[in-house]
């Protein structure tokens, strides 16, 4: 009794010890599965890559497109400037003439009199 006891606990243990072993084609398997994972990790590292690199380029445009919209907005302030000035000039200008039209005609009317 002891004997067949002990068979069949052997066989019961090597049953067991057989179905937990991995077979050669689970193993090959598991490093093709591995190999798909890190292929993908590296596809998405790239990818990540190239997204930064994009995003990098779109705030040097940005960057660039914000620095000509103040130099333009600089350039029409002092365009605007520029004309706000030289109006004063043509309107002290305009301002000199009268004055000199006025004293001519004084001096015409007074030449007049005489």
């Amino acid at each position: 009794m002891k004997k067949s006891l002990l068979v069949i606990s052997m066989m019961l243990v090597l049953a067991i010890a057989l179905v937990g072993c991995a077979t050669r084609g689970d193993l090959e398997k598991v490093q093709a599965q591995e190999m798909q994972n890190r292929a993908k990790a590296d596809q998405a590292a790239q990818d990540a890559q190239a997204a930064k690199a994009a995003a990098d380029a779109a705030t040097l445009k940005a960057d660039a497109a914000t620095t000509r919209a103040d130099n333009a907005v600089r350039m029409a302030e002092e365009r605007a400037k520029l004309a706000e000035e030289k109006e004063k000039l043509a309107d002290e200008k305009a301002r000199l003439a009268d004055e000199k039209a006025k004293k001519a005609d004084a001096t015409f009317q007074k030449s007049m009199k005489k």
